[in-house]
Order: C-alpha cells, then structure tokens, then sequence
C-alpha cells in the first residue's frame, strides 16, 4: 500500500534525524584554541614502526622509528614534515638516512635531538621549535622518536604551553600515546621530560602520586 506523501516526509525527516553527525575533525597545523582533543587512535605499526603509531586528530602522527614503508605510507596520507627527536647516535643504528629519504619524498624535516643529558637536553626551546615546525607544515605532520617515549612527553608539553590545552587533559591525551608517568623507573627521580621541555614541575605527574 502507498503511503501518503506527509507519511512519506515523516519517515524521510526520521532517517536524516537517526544519521550520525560529522564530526570535523581536529587539525594542530590550524591556529586558534582546542577546547576538546581527539581521542589518539592507534594503528598497526608492524613493518612500518617500531612499537607505536598512532593518529591524533586529522594531520598528527606520533611514532616510534619509522622504516622506509612507514613513510612512504605517510606520504601517501599527506604527511609533509617528519620531526625526529632521536639523537645522531641512535639515527647511526638506523638501517637508512632518514633525512635524505625524506628530501626523497619531497617531505620537510626537522631534527630536534632530544635525550635528557648534557648534549641533548629537554628544553622549552625544543616545544618552541616544534610548535614552528607544526604551524608551518604545508600538511600533515609526523612526531617521532624511538618508540614515542619522548615524542609523548614532547606533544603534552606542546598541548599544554603552546595549544594552552588544561594540563590535565594534556597529560591523558599523552598517556594514551606512550607517556607513561607512572614508570617505576621514572618515579622520584628528578623532573620528567615533559616538565623539562616546560621548565617547571606538574604536581600530578607520576612522581607526585603516591
């Protein structure tokens, strides 16, 4: 039987109303506040990462080391500008020039060696240039180290000092990605990195719960 045409608009009015929203997705190369952060979604990183890949928002990618397959599937997602953290010793143990694939691939990169000692300390200076580099990038961006230990301590700082995110959703944000504050190792031993990169303590933070 044939419905009527008001039934007919009732039923096309319910199917519009019972279909999800779209949610815009978050972009960190964009300027201007985030008042709620994307959730870190992680991603296979077998073959293409060493330990941990994950997506946050719509243009970050924080990762453990690459390989050659890893950035040639960012560049295909529109990556434009790898940013290492790891130290000239440790990229020595990598298995290509990281730097030169990327020129390669037409990808921007920016080298921020970063380790907690005397040659390579954590500093606010580190978060400034990396806000650079994001505000910068023609595109998507990748944050790496070695398996996103420091990458993770790095983006919190970042949130927190240049994206003025609350320290606490900051921090949560991180945890999810590979921050892990509450590391028996890490616990009273002296500042943190991420309060190294801002240059004072967080009283929350793993060595303050106790």
């Amino acid at each position: 039987m044939r419905l009527s045409a008001a039934a007919e608009l009732i039923i096309a009015f319910a199917a519009i109303a019972a279909r999800p929203l779209a949610v815009h997705a978050q972009r960190f190369t964009h300027a201007g506040p985030i008042a709620t952060l994307s959730t870190p979604v992680r991603l296979d990183p077998k073959d293409k990462f060493q330990n941990t890949y994950v997506h946050v928002g719509d243009d970050m990618f924080i990762a453990g080391q690459p390989t050659e397959a890893g950035l040639r599937e960012l560049k295909a997602q529109g990556v434009t500008t790898i940013v290492n953290l790891r130290t000239p010793p440790e990229m020595a143990k990598v298995n290509f020039d990281e730097a030169a694939f990327a020129k390669e691939l037409g990808m921007k990169y920016v080298y921020l060696p970063v380790r907690g000692d005397t040659l390579f300390p954590y500093t606010p200076a580190t978060v400034t240039k990396f806000a650079e580099a994001v505000s910068h990038a023609n595109g998507k961006v990748l944050l790496h180290c070695t398996v996103a230990w420091r990458a993770s301590h790095l983006w919190a700082a970042y949130l927190i000092e240049a994206r003025h995110v609350e320290v606490e959703a900051a921090l949560a944000n991180a945890r999810e990605i590979n921050l892990d504050d509450a590391d028996p190792m890490m616990v009273d031993k002296g500042p943190q990195p991420v309060e190294e990169f801002l240059g004072r303590r967080l009283p929350t933070l793993g060595h303050a719960q106790k």
